[in-house]
């Protein structure tokens, strides 16, 4: 009779402790810092020039190369990996529970020309070390495990767009600086342009999504902070603008008889600047490239295209700062006597805002690791953006010294890498013990 009794009690405390045991486990887990940074620097291997910075600009032999890297060491930790039709990486973590949706995170490794070491690469590396730290010690979550390494997120978010389910065809032909269009550069990374909408999730078939990123920015430095806690990501629009003037002999044609395309992108690049800085808010607006034709120095140039880009947290914003702009474009296209077109591109990002329980479940994680916080928006693009469309998302930042970015100066610390490496690590876990 009396083991009968003590036989359930002690089954309860039995499984209570067993509880305890791996619920004190999973807080102990830490990411290896020095393996992190380790991996940071193997990573900049991947497209490194004779005067030690590296170029790994998406679609080149150095992005392909790394992606094959990547993917033999996800391939050693046994998961599942390949390759989709949009060239993203895809490994999967199988979990405990049958018929729970995947919890996944992951960034990117391309880079703009002459960019850094950091950028997506830190996310993505955090991204590998936390697997690697769950099958060292043996930890299978409840939920699958699916880490996402997109691609070409610098040219416009690829990747991430296929997998919202709106990469447009148009898109496909928007050349970067390799030469090689999206849709070559999708083939050559081993996708597939003729089954690029077999990529698109539907808005259940995620449970959750994390992107660690450094911050591109100096708040968290300015303020000796150690964890931003992303609110939301402004949205972009690109543009392309085209002048055509009339190509004449230069030294032969009268001042004021001139049609000169490149005279008129240059005031309307002086005038984008004053409209943007006219508004109230925080909107920026770029004009970062230029192209004149037939760039001889004894000829007028006929032709001059640019590119324009507006961001900010609200679409409306952006559109009221893109007519403004149009206005005053259209007018310097009058008084210069040239004509102006201004052609939409298919790289177009929604503002997205984060989910507020992923944002309280990263300040968590970070509180309980001891790390101070701060919660921000981010006013560069992310394939987190994309992402948010489908899936309960977060984004986690670490801080970037200078706040520098995109550039070969960009450096965060290898302290701050396992910051973040270990929020996201724990994150993942907290999520995982309460989505169903």
């Amino acid at each position: 009779m009396k083991n009968n009794y003590f036989r359930p009690v002690l089954s309860i405390i039995c499984l209570f402790f067993a509880c305890s045991l791996v619920q004190g486990q999973r807080q102990k887990l830490q990411v290896d810092q020095d393996r992190l940074e380790k991996r940071i620097f193997d990573l900049a291997k991947f497209g490194l020039q004779e005067n030690g910075e590296t170029e790994r600009v998406a679609f080149s032999d150095a992005d392909v190369e790394a992606q094959q890297w990547l993917v033999r060491q996800l391939e050693a930790w046994g998961l599942s990996v390949h390759i989709d039709f949009a060239g993203n990486i895809i490994g999967r973590k199988k979990g405990k529970k049958a018929g729970l949706k995947p919890i996944s995170f992951g960034s990117h490794i391309d880079r703009v020309p002459n960019g850094g070491n950091y950028d997506g690469c830190v996310g993505s590396m955090a991204s590998l070390e936390v697997l690697e730290v769950l099958h060292e010690n043996n930890v299978t979550t409840k939920h699958p495990l699916e880490i996402i390494i997109f691609s070409n997120e610098e040219g416009g978010v690829m990747g991430s767009r296929a997998i919202a389910g709106h990469l447009g065809k148009d898109a496909l032909n928007v050349m970067n600086s390799t030469g090689y269009s999206m849709g070559e550069g999708i083939m050559r990374l081993g996708g597939d342009t003729t089954r690029i909408a077999e990529v698109a999730r539907q808005k259940d078939d995620i449970a959750a999504f994390l992107e660690l990123h450094i911050e591109q920015g100096g708040t968290l430095e300015k303020e000796r902070l150690q964890i931003g806690i992303v609110e939301g990501i402004v949205g972009l629009k690109w543009w392309e603008v085209e002048f055509t003037g009339f190509s004449n002999h230069a030294g032969t044609t009268p001042m004021n008889a001139r049609q000169d395309a490149l005279l008129a992108a240059a005031k309307f690049i002086v005038a984008v600047n004053e409209t943007v800085t006219g508004f109230e808010g925080a909107q920026v607006s770029t004009v970062g490239q230029i192209k004149a034709e037939p760039g001889a120095p004894n000829v007028i140039p006929g032709k001059v295209i640019t590119s324009l880009e507006i961001r900010d947290l609200s679409s409306e914003v952006i559109t009221q700062v893109f007519d403004a702009i149009k206005k005053r474009g259209e007018a310097i296209a009058r008084s210069s006597n040239v004509q102006i077109e201004f052609r939409p591109l298919d790289t177009t990002a929604d503002p997205a805002i984060m989910t507020a329980a992923i944002q309280d479940e990263i300040a968590t994680a970070a509180e309980n690791l001891g790390l101070s916080t701060k919660r921000m928006p981010s006013g560069a693009g992310h394939d987190a953006q994309d992402m948010a469309l489908i899936a309960p998302t977060g984004m986690i930042f670490v801080p970037s010294r200078g706040g520098i970015s995109h550039s070969p100066k960009e450096f965060t610390s290898a302290e701050d890498m396992a910051n973040g490496a270990n929020v996201l690590l724990h994150t993942i876990l907290a999520l995982d013990k309460k989505l169903k």
